[in-house]
């Protein structure tokens, strides 16, 4: 071991210069994790503000009593609809009924598309230009594309600019949740990414309080999609990834932005730091980065990632499916849509208490097991003029609050059970299932239209083989996370041991490797 003059630059490894100026969590991370937080607002308008824009309306033949058929049994070709509760949806503007009754269906799964979309591309953006500009692009874009939507002339035109709205809102979504994982560390990882899905339950309620007083699809769409302009202010008061800046060898510009985290946590940084990453060694890195089709080569890891992606589809499909179906049972639309709501955060908070204490597994499938239960059991309560339809809302609302809970553990759970060098491939692919899930759920949903066990069946079905998947997942609470693809395929396997041995090596050797 060689001896350091005092006055030299201290040799650090990027990841411990993070967490030396950073923390686990302070109040420079609080400030930007409130700020980040707002974005969920325009993001849960956007993804369920298909409930009040083609919100259902009772019709009827221009001609007849029928609701689809004249008096001599042709098609009908114009309608009256009951304008009591909403002036104007886009079922009633482009007139979405009977056999064009689809289109509402096509119009969230194109929304859906365009979130995968914009998943892709801005993750893509995100790790070559940086997080804050392409999130503060996606913002921009989904304001702009938002408000036109809500002047557009014609269907084809409005589904085009939901589209393009629907790409600006899936890169906000990745581009924030990066953002907040990259500031964090230690258990603020877990409880942040379990938090952060309350902004969204909010801006499920305010939606409802924004439809009850605009009943207008044209109001309701402009007015969800303005506050999304703030997102400039982001360019003065949102620093880039200090992390990302590091690893495309920035260095300076990290420097500035973690001196400045360091001042406002009250952590001490040397004055004098030189990084031990070379830019080679970066590159070398980079060449070796392993793809998605390393998750599939070996037994162990392709049956759990097949395994997770299905969980992922299950919680998009009974998450969105859900919403929508909620807003076809009768009654108060906005009663029941609010009802829904604020079943997500209860959810939020069962998942903080059940985590630590009874592990991963065990709280991804019960909380699947208790949305199949809930909607297995509205089988029961059939549809039945006069009779109250409250026990299905309060059935599928309970639904709603089981599937939140597995939504926000296959967060955590994919994070810890992918090895380090495929986790973000992992998490992504889980993602994209969960698109795939969200596109079919408006047709799940809209079943209930022919028949009233149809929609409950399959959404009680599908988390119910989701949960009987999950018995196949290893436990990932307490134990030492996999880094390598071999570590990853051994986990849980019975030889947790060697891979913690394995760790601890490599720790002790980076630790001797720093000092000298």
């Amino acid at each position: 071991m060689t001896s350091r003059n005092k006055d030299d630059p201290k040799v650090m490894d990027e990841e411990e210069l993070a967490q030396k100026a950073m923390g686990d969590c302070g109040r420079w991370q609080l400030t930007i994790i409130l700020l980040l937080s707002l974005l969920k607002l325009p993001i849960s308008w956007t993804q369920l503000g298909i409930v009040f824009l083609a919100a259902p309306v009772p019709f009827r033949c221009a001609n007849s009593s029928y609701a689809c058929l004249t008096e001599d049994r042709d098609s009908c070709s114009e309608w009256k609809y009951d304008r009591s509760v909403f002036s104007e949806t886009i079922v009633t503007e482009w007139d979405l009924v009977c056999s064009r009754s689809q289109l509402v269906n096509i119009t969230q799964m194109v929304l859906m598309i365009g979130i995968l979309i914009g998943n892709i591309i801005f993750s893509i953006a995100a790790d070559r230009y940086g997080r804050k500009m392409p999130l503060i692009l996606s913002g921009v874009l989904q304001m702009a594309t938002g408000c036109c939507a809500s002047f557009a002339p014609w269907f084809s035109v409005f589904l085009i600019l939901r589209f393009l709205q629907a790409v600006a809102t899936g890169g906000a979504m990745t581009i924030g949740f990066v953002l907040c994982m990259e500031i964090l560390s230690g258990k603020w990882r877990t409880t942040v990414t379990t938090l952060s899905h309350i902004p969204y339950s909010i801006g499920h309620e305010t939606m409802v309080g924004i439809a009850y007083y605009t009943r207008n699809w044209r109001l309701f769409q402009l007015a969800v999609s303005l506050p999304s302009i703030l997102i400039i202010t982001f360019i003065w008061l949102i620093p880039e990834s200090p992390r990302w800046l590091m690893a495309v060898g920035r260095h300076e510009e990290a420097l500035q932005i973690l001196k400045s985290a360091a001042a406002a946590n009250r952590n001490q940084l040397p004055d004098e730091i030189a990084f031990s990453k070379t830019e080679k060694q970066r590159i070398q890195m980079e060449e070796k980065k392993p793809t998605i089709l390393d998750l599939l080569r070996t037994p162990n890891l392709r049956k759990r990632t097949l395994a997770m992606c299905f969980n992922w589809m299950a919680c998009g499909l009974g998450f969105y499916g859900l919403a929508q179906y909620i807003s076809t049972i009768g009654g108060n639309v906005f009663i029941n849509v609010a009802i829904s709501g604020m079943f997500v955060i209860p959810a939020m908070m069962v998942t903080l208490l059940t985590l630590d204490r009874f592990g991963r597994k065990a709280t991804l499938i019960g909380g699947h097991i208790l949305a199949s239960i809930s909607c297995f059991l509205i089988i029961f309560f059939p549809e039945v003029p006069g009779k109250s339809d409250l026990p299905r809302v309060a059935l599928a609302s309970l639904g709603i609050l089981g599937i939140c809970t597995s939504f926000t553990t296959v967060y955590l759970y994919s994070g810890e059970l992918f090895p380090t060098v495929v986790r973000n491939v992992g998490i992504g692919s889980g993602s994209m299932s969960a698109r795939v899930g969200s596109m079919i759920a408006p047709f799940v949903a809209s079943l209930s239209s022919g028949s009233d066990i149809l929609t409950p069946l399959v959404f009680s079905l599908v988390p119910l083989t989701a949960a009987i998947l999950g018995l196949l997942l290893p436990e990932t609470k307490g134990c030492q996370l996999p880094q390598t693809i071999e570590e990853g395929e051994a986990y849980g396997s019975g030889t947790e041991t060697t891979n913690k041995n394995l760790a601890g090596v490599r720790n002790d050797a980076f630790e001797n490797d720093r000092q000298v």
